[in-house]
């Protein structure tokens, strides 16, 4: 069992992935694309540390109560914590859960960086969005992604390029107040157009 530090999770969501998904944020990342959309979960900090058999039992709990389709890892950059989210990844998908990745890294430089856990996320990985987040090339083309250089890879055969969204995409955003106060939004923070 390996640890997640999390820096925000929402347990039923509609504008991170294909359907309704869980969508876990975690703490950390290296790459420092300007003009990210999550700034303050870059920083390498302790934010909210929780095993991984836990974090699977969130997400069966979740989707007992909004019939899930899949889970989606964002960031910071899920592959500096890719052991933790592969145990994760596996358990969610063996109850039959779709698994979507988005990394900073392109797939190439995460064959070349080998970073613990790497194979065995992408194992349990059924679409990687890969690359850095170019604010100079704006996609205003596919759904979830921000730059044009990004790109989607296919790893199972439970998705396919349809869930891009050719054309127009569909930005979403949710607005939450959690029991703090404290307002959240996900999905697409800003309008292209």
């Amino acid at each position: 069992m390996h640890w997640l530090n999390l820096a925000s999770w929402v347990p039923c969501t509609e504008a991170e992935g294909p359907g309704r998904r869980a969508a876990l944020w975690v703490q950390g990342c290296d790459k420092r694309c300007a003009g990210c959309c999550n700034p303050g979960y870059l920083k390498i900090v302790e934010r909210d540390l929780l095993s991984s058999s836990r974090m699977i039992d969130r997400i069966l709990a979740a989707h007992e109560a909004s019939s899930l389709e899949g889970v989606t890892f964002l960031g910071g950059e899920p592959f500096l914590q890719a052991q933790g989210l592969a145990e994760v990844a596996e358990g969610v998908s063996r109850a039959g859960l779709s698994v979507m990745v988005f990394s900073g890294y392109t797939i190439q430089e995460l064959d070349d960086l080998a970073l613990p856990g790497t194979k065995a996320l992408l194992d349990w990985t059924d679409v990687l969005v890969d690359g850095p987040y170019e604010a100079s090339s704006p996609d205003l083309q596919r759904n979830w992604v921000g730059s044009t250089n990004q790109r989607f890879h296919y790893l199972t055969q439970r998705y396919d390029a349809s869930i891009e969204g050719a054309g127009v995409p569909e930005r979403v955003v949710e607005w939450r107040i959690r029991s703090n106060g404290q307002l959240m939004l996900n999905g697409w923070p800003c309008s292209l157009r």
